[in-house]
């Protein structure tokens, strides 16, 4: 699925604003001391009313704690991102976990299993 420009520029602005108020710590009800949580990306809905968040807990963290711990303190980052982004509707907050270095790192393990790299290697040699 493709995202217009307008869903990633508000994507990007949401994702810059929680990010913002996650590294200040300005959610007070959030049960999460001493744990530092990356937003890479946000991903809004086609009418800008949902913005799924994906998070990842940084240093090993609990991924389902923190999305448990956000999705807890969704009324007051709502609040804080007001605070921060002009926009006509205040997005509905989603969290999820992000797991896409866990996939980059099983694509990695595949390619690098004996029986798949003989196949690349004579799928490329067929090419030549």
């Amino acid at each position: 699925m493709t995202m217009s420009q307008r869903q990633l520029r508000v994507g990007e602005l949401v994702r810059h604003a929680l990010s913002d108020v996650l590294m200040r710590g300005d959610v007070h009800g959030l049960a999460m001391p001493g744990h530092l949580i990356t937003v890479p990306e946000v991903r809004m809905s086609p009418d800008l009313k949902v913005a799924t968040v994906l998070v990842m807990p940084l240093g090993g963290g609990d991924p389902q704690g923190a999305v448990k711990a956000l999705a807890g303190s969704r009324r007051e980052l709502k609040a804080q991102l007001a605070k921060r982004v002009e926009l006509k509707f205040l997005p509905d907050l989603r969290f999820i976990v992000d797991t896409r270095f866990d996939d980059d790192d099983r694509i990695n393990s595949l390619l690098s299993d004996p029986e798949v790299r003989k196949d690349i290697e004579d799928d490329r040699e067929d090419e030549a």
